[in-house]
């Protein structure tokens, strides 16, 4: 690394530590030359995946157009920026870990809506209505029918027995 104050081409680490959480390796250097100290942080450079538009035409992952959009979903909501934040975390680290240079436009939009449903089934709604066009009352209807459907069914998965079971155990 060349030294900010002298450019001179060598320089030595005499500390190392990690910072962020973590996330980065805070250093600090020295000059061979001039005998400065500095600064420097050094975190892994994990690349988002191309997204292929409808049209086939390519471009990069933009987080703040992903969140520029969650946001205009969640408008007047109760969802705290927290939660928000945490939710495109979680989506970002997803699409990272896929290991893929480029994926289809089409599964971000899905992975938005699955977290925007279980932030906010309006905020969903309002998403999943842009995002898949809908042209009708009818086509909100069945959205928000399918919506339900989910919700119950997860419902029915979480539901705790408030009986014993009496009658699957044997008696000694």
């Amino acid at each position: 690394m060349h030294c900010p104050f002298c450019s001179h081409e060598e320089t030595k680490v005499i500390d190392s530590r990690l910072a962020a959480d973590g996330r980065q390796i805070r250093r600090r250097r020295q000059c061979g030359d001039c005998n400065e100290r500095f600064t420097t942080f050094e975190s892994a450079e994990l690349v988002m995946p191309r997204l292929i538009k409808n049209d086939n035409s390519r471009q990069p992952f933009d987080e703040t157009k992903l969140r520029n959009s969650m946001v205009r979903a969640l408008e007047k909501r109760p969802v705290p920026s927290e939660k928000l934040e945490q939710a495109i975390g979680h989506l970002v680290h997803k699409l990272r870990t896929m290991g893929e240079r480029e994926v289809p436009s089409r599964l971000v939009g899905e992975l938005v809506m699955e977290e925007l449903r279980a932030l906010d089934e309006v905020a969903y709604v309002r998403f999943a209505s842009v995002y898949r066009r809908f042209q009708d009352v009818n086509e909100f209807e069945d959205e928000i029918k399918r919506l339900q459907r989910i919700s119950d069914a997860a419902a029915n998965r979480e539901q705790m027995s408030l009986l014993p079971d009496v009658y699957g155990k044997k008696n000694g």
